[in-house]
């Protein structure tokens, strides 16, 4: 792989990274506050779905942002109504949003536009374009340098920068305000915020109306920056992986930002490359670190055993036929259908806890009833 193959790489991968951070970034506000929202993936397709269809009626990307970000609030607003005032379940209700948002932005757009639940394509300023950065031309043949400069850093639409700026934007609101004491503060303890008189229900509403705000931006990235429409079903469990990000990053946003930016090289060389072609030794090698990892992060649990075990045996048994067809030193293609699979894997991975222990808020997914 050569140097400039491997900026273009990062290149796709930050712009496939992008929703992926916007949502994780909307999950950490949230849960940080004490609201499990497992309704990320709704909240991004009802978003893609208004911001495309807006923009296609009226050729105006900025009116489309605004209605997709709106739909958005006004979802988390209602899973704000059904977790906080009604103190219901919270994965029930975001649960519910992901259906809500699955039926209704194909029936809508069918109703709109008779496309089979599909918007128009965006051409010209119905979708975001690619800014480029000063001297961009000027500097593009320097060696190094200039490759890094005008295809990694220059040229992305408006929202990848935003994403970008929200990650340090949110550590600082989390880490150094006051509301961001008080918003964590919440989400471990609402009793002693409210004994402060401090309102737990204000807090917790203005998380998910913040977790509104920034899942918006990521269906709207999708529908008129990184593609040009909105299609069924196109957020394609990109909100779920953006939880099993979350909890990756352990709730911290620099580290959250990391976590998907491995997302997206791995959806990135998903895309690239059909096949790859690696020593079979490294498979194996990675192979048998990886069976021992889920058998030593199931050593607490006889049915995690029995399960994790089960698929560590798998591991083993794939990398032993790889070395007796390939031999140890010879090369061994990876399927297509595998790399493709790669960001779905590593999240049942991260899942079942290979990454080791994540501890959530304290009192997150638990509805606070004010001592009267």
């Amino acid at each position: 792989m050569d140097f400039l193959t491997l900026i273009q790489i990062l290149d796709s991968a930050v712009r496939l990274a992008t929703p992926l951070l916007l949502a994780c970034l909307a999950g950490l506000f949230s849960e940080r506050g004490g609201i499990f929202d497992i309704g990320l993936e709704g909240k991004m397709l009802a978003a893609a779905m208004l911001s495309a269809s807006v923009a296609a009626v009226t050729g105006n990307v900025w009116l489309g942002m605004f209605a997709g970000v709106g739909i958005s609030i006004l979802l988390a607003l209602l899973h704000g109504l059904a977790s906080i005032t009604f103190r219901g379940d919270q994965l029930i209700s975001g649960v519910a949003i992901n259906f809500l948002a699955a039926g209704l932005t194909v029936v809508i757009g069918q109703s709109w536009f008779g496309l089979g639940g599909r918007t128009p394509s965006l051409m010209g300023e119905g979708r975001f374009k690619s800014l480029e950065w000063p001297l961009t031309e000027t500097l593009e043949g320097i060696p190094i340098a200039g490759p890094l400069y005008s295809e990694l850093i220059s040229g992305h639409t408006f929202l990848v920068y935003v994403a970008l700026l929200a990650v340090p934007a949110s550590w600082f609101i989390l880490f150094r305000t006051r509301f961001g004491l008080r918003l964590r503060a919440v989400g471990e303890n609402p009793a002693a915020v409210d004994t402060a008189g401090i309102s737990v229900v204000r807090l917790r509403y203005a998380a998910v109306a913040i977790c509104g705000v920034l899942c918006g931006l990521a269906g709207v990235y999708l529908a008129t920056g990184l593609a040009a429409g909105f299609v069924k079903d196109m957020t394609a469990g990109r909100g779920f992986i953006a939880l099993a990000a979350l909890i990756f990053a352990k709730w911290r946003p620099w580290h959250a930002m990391g976590a998907c930016m491995l997302f997206g090289v791995l959806e990135a060389l998903s895309n690239r490359y059909q096949s790859i072609e690696a020593p079979t030794y490294i498979i194996v090698a990675i192979l048998i670190v990886m069976a021992a990892g889920l058998v030593w992060s199931s050593r607490k649990s006889l049915l995690d055993l029995a399960v994790l075990g089960g698929v560590a045996f798998l591991l083993v048994t794939v990398g032993t036929v790889s070395l007796f067809s390939s031999g140890l030193f010879g090369q061994t293609a990876i399927p297509g259908q595998f790399i493709q699979a790669l960001p779905y894997i590593l999240t049942v991975v991260i899942l079942a806890g290979f990454v080791g222990k994540a501890t959530p808020p304290r009192a997150g997914g638990e509805p606070y009833v004010k001592e009267r």
